[in-house]
């Protein structure tokens, strides 16, 4: 197993390059039940991005004497429900693919990415409305309506006794270019496993949000690594899989769904898609990719 270090202006990571992990079929014309996955202890890292380590390994999670609350208070808005139609640009380049604000069920793959030129126009700081203890200090950006439902599962899974962490949300086309072109330059022959060419990244959206927990290094022996598959034997990674779809979110990249995406298993990889469409994806045991490529036209032209 191939170890990468990262350096820079921000402290080491570290990342494992997973071996090759047989694809799935690809989805028929209809949609159907999909047996619930049930993640392999075996497979590594997926591919990720540079981001902040914790200074020291952590012990195991105790109970909070108090609920920690938000520092403002933001206001729920108006989601999408799978029985509304989202708002599509013409089909073109997806090199000059722009999204309109309304449209949650976007299709990013490798295969379909996004303009350099797209960013939400509703960006807000998360650090406006959790505290350190979650978002470890750095700064991170998400679109506005995803705000209030991340928030509140925040706050119910620190009543619950569990210590979520946000690492990482909006990253634009340059951040992800930056890089992506770092590891290119290191892993050549590696680089899409570790991370995603600039505009075919879900962060680029806003409302996709990378979770850890004071745990994994109990898992993986590393108190530098912040991504690893064992993220779904953590508490949080375990309650985030069975809960958040009733806060709207959605795991992106589950077991066996490479061949459609593209992106090996990342079970701290969560998109906000709403409550109904979150509910009805967990009910059905989809991911969101499968859906997407049945139910929604072609976004764009690779």
């Amino acid at each position: 197993m191939l170890l990468l270090f990262v350096v820079g202006c921000q402290p080491a990571v570290t990342a494992v390059i997973p071996p090759p992990i047989t694809p799935s079929p690809a989805p028929s014309n209809t949609i159907s039940p999909v047996p619930p996955i049930t993640p392999s202890p075996d497979v590594p890292i997926g591919h990720h991005l540079i981001t902040p380590s914790p200074a020291s390994s952590p012990a195991t999670p105790q109970p909070p004497t108090a609920v920690p609350t938000s520092t403002r208070t933001p206001t729920p808005t108006n989601t999408a429900t799978p029985t509304q139609t989202p708002t599509a640009t013409p089909v073109g380049p997806c090199a000059n693919r722009i999204l309109a604000d309304d449209d949650l069920w976007a299709i990013v793959t490798q295969n379909y990415g996004l303009s350099r030129d797209y960013a939400p126009t509703d960006l807000v700081s998360l650090n406006d409305y959790l505290g350190n203890d979650v978002t470890l200090g750095y700064p991170i950006e998400l679109r506005a309506m995803v705000v209030a439902p991340l928030v509140q599962m925040i706050t119910d899974m620190l009543a619950a006794g569990l210590k979520p962490q946000v690492l990482s949300g909006y990253r634009s086309w340059s951040a992800q270019s930056i890089a992506y072109n770092k590891w290119a330059s290191e892993f050549p022959g590696h680089v899409n496993i570790i991370s995603a060419p600039p505009g075919y990244s879900e962060h680029q959206l806003g409302t996709t949000i990378d979770f850890g927990s004071p745990e994994l290094p109990l898992y993986t022996g590393d108190p530098n690594l912040q991504f690893h598959t064992y993220f779904y034997k953590t508490n949080e990674g375990i309650w985030l899989l069975s809960n958040a779809h009733r806060y709207g979110f959605t795991l992106s990249w589950p077991l066996e769904t490479f061949e459609l995406t593209g992106f090996y298993y990342e079970p701290w990889h969560y998109r906000y898609v709403g409550m109904e469409m979150a509910t009805m994806l967990h009910e059905q045991g989809l991911s969101l990719t499968q859906f997407q490529l049945v139910n929604q036209p072609e976004p764009c032209v690779p």
